[in-house]
C-alpha cells in the first residue's frame, strides 16, 4: 500500500471524505488522491517521493511556481513581527494602492480571506447599492459556496453530477437567475422581463470552473451595455483570471470594465486571500462608510499581504505574461499535435496562463453543453496515464489547468512525451 493510500484511509476517520475540498477526493477520476509533502518550481512531490510536473498550481495561485525564494523570504521576514494583529497595517494600504494601480476597474478595494468571501460580499454590496434582490449568474460558472450561488453551479458540483447543493433554502435560490454562458440574447431577454428586479450580473469573464471556456466575441461587451441600460451592477469574478490572463486581469485583456471585481488566488501569493472592489460610489456603501456590512477577523492578514505584495511585484515585470502565455500555447499545440497523430478527438482552449483540455470532436468549446458533451471517461484514463508519466493535471474533466513562469523546456518535454504515450494507449 502506498503512503498516499494509508494517509487517505486515516484521513477519512475524522475528515468528511478524507479531504477538505471535494475535488481533491479524485471521485471524478477514480483512484486514491495523492498526498503531497513538498513543492518547488514547476514540481510537486508526493508522500511516496514521486515528483510530478504540476499543472494545478494550488488551483491557480502559484503563477511564479512553487516556493519562489522571494515570496518565501517576504513571509519569513514578517514572521519575525507576528502572525496577525486584528488591526490596520501599512501593508494593507500598500496592497490596496498596488491592486488599484494594476486593475482598470478598481478605485477602492476591501481585503478578505477567500474568493468565496469576496464574491459573497460583492453580491451583498450590489444588492445594498441597488436596493434590488435578484442576481443573474451563468450555467457552469462557480463563484464560491455561499448559498445564493449554489444554483446550477460548476466546479466540484459538476464533478458530483448534481445541479445544486442540499441545505440551500428554496427561498435563497429563487433570487438567483441562471442563464447559458456566452448567450447574450438570453441575457437581453431576461433583463427585458425582470431587469428592474436585478441587482447584479456576476460572471467569470473566462469560465474556469467548467474547465476553461473563453468569452464569445461580443459577450462581455454585451453584458456591459445591457447592465448600463438596466441599472444593473456588472461583477467580474476574476478569482481565477485576475493577474493571470493578463496583469490587469481578463478585464484588461478583453477591454471591458466591470463595476465590481473579485479576486483571490494570485493576489495572496499562495496564502488564503481574496478581495473585492471597484467603483468608488459603490464601494463607499461598505461599512464603516455605508450601510452594507462586511467584516473579517483575518482580513488583510500580514503574512498574506507579504506574500501577495511580493508576488504582484514580481509578475509586474515587462514581458512576464507574454512569456507565460507563449509557453501555454506551445504546450497546447504540442498536445494537439500528438492527439491528432493518435487519431484522438481532442480540443484545447486557452486564456493566457490558463487552459482547458477536452476529449471532444467539436470545433470549439463555447457553451456549457459543449463542455458536458466531452468524453469525461476518456479524460479519466488520460489523467491516470499522465500521472504514471510524472504529470499532475487537475483531477477532473471540469477544471481548468494552470501554467507558471517556472515551467520551461524540460517540463514541456516531460509533459509532451507523457502525453504521446498516453494518447497511444487511449
Amino acid at each position: 500500500m502506498s503512503r498516499s493510500e494509508t494517509l487517505f484511509a486515516n484521513a477519512q476517520k475524522h475528515i468528511p471524505g478524507g479531504v477538505n475540498s471535494p475535488v481533491r477526493a479524485f471521485k471524478s477520476v477514480g483512484g486514491t488522491p495523492l498526498f503531497f509533502k513538498h513543492a518547488a518550481g514547476a514540481y510537486v512531490t508526493d508522500e511516496d517521493d514521486k515528483r510530478y510536473v504540476d499543472y494545478v498550481g494550488s488551483w491557480g495561485p502559484m503563477i511564479l511556481g512553487h516556493s519562489h525564494p522571494d515570496v518565501l523570504e517576504s513571509v519569513r521576514k514578517q514572521l519575525e513581527h507576528g502572525l496577525s494583529y486584528g488591526a490596520p497595517t501599512a501593508m494593507e494600504t500598500e496592497m490596496a494602492d498596488l491592486v488599484c494601480s494594476i486593475v482598470p476597474s478598481m478605485e477602492m478595494v476591501r481585503m478578505v480571506s477567500s474568493g468565496t468571501e469576496a464574491t459573497m460580499s460583492a453580491i451583498r454590496l450590489a444588492r445594498g447599492y441597488t436596493g434590488r434582490d435578484s442576481i443573474i449568474k451563468f450555467e457552469g460558472c462557480y463563484h464560491g459556496h455561499s448559498d445564493s450561488l449554489l444554483v446550477k453551479a460548476g466546479s466540484g458540483l459538476l464533478t458530483q453530477g448534481v445541479p445544486s447543493s442540499a441545505g440551500v433554502p428554496a427561498a435563497f435560490a429563487k433570487h438567483t437567475l441562471t442563464l447559458p454562458f456566452n448567450d447574450i440574447d438570453a441575457v437581453e431577454k431576461m433583463l427585458a422581463d425582470v431587469g428592474q428586479e436585478v441587482a447584479c450580473i456576476i460572471v467569470e469573464p473566462v469560465a474556469g470552473n467548467m474547465n476553461c471556456v473563453p468569452p464569445a466575441p461580443g459577450f462581455l461587451e454585451g453584458l456591459r451595455t445591457l447592465c448600463d441600460q438596466h441599472g444593473v451592477v456588472l461583477i467580474f469574478d476574476e478569482v481565477m483570471t485576475g493577474f493571470r490572463v493578463a496583469l490587469g486581469g481578463a478585464q484588461a485583456h478583453y477591454g471591458v470594465t466591470p463595476d465590481l471585481s473579485t479576486f483571490g488566488k494570485i493576489v495572496g501569493g499562495g496564502m488564503p486571500v481574496g478581495c473585492f472592489g471597484g467603483k468608488r460610489t459603490i464601494m463607499e456603501q461598505i461599512a464603516p462608510l455605508g450601510p452594507v456590512y462586511q467584516a473579517g477577523t483575518l482580513s488583510g492578514n500580514p503574512l498574506a499581504m507579504a506574500a501577495g505584495l511580493t508576488t504582484l511585484k514580481l509578475i509586474s515585470r515587462p514581458g512576464f505574461h507574454d512569456e507565460l502565455s507563449a509557453f501555454t500555447s506551445r504546450l497546447l499545440d504540442g498536445l494537439q499535435q500528438r492527439a491528432d497523430a493518435a487519431g484522438i478527438p481532442f480540443v484545447t482552449t486557452q486564456a493566457g496562463g490558463m487552459f482547458g483540455l477536452y476529449f471532444s470532436g467539436a470545433d470549439d468549446i463555447v457553451t456549457f453543453d459543449d463542455v458536458m458533451a466531452s468524453d469525461a471517461e476518456r479524460f479519466k484514463r488520460f489523467f491516470h496515464l499522465m500521472l504514471e508519466g510524472g504529470v499532475y493535471l487537475a483531477p477532473s474533466a471540469f477544471e481548468a489547468g494552470f501554467t507558471s513562469i517556472a515551467h520551461g523546456e524540460t517540463e514541456l518535454q516531460i509533459t509532451l512525451d507523457a502525453a504521446e504515450r498516453a494518447f497511444a494507449k487511449l
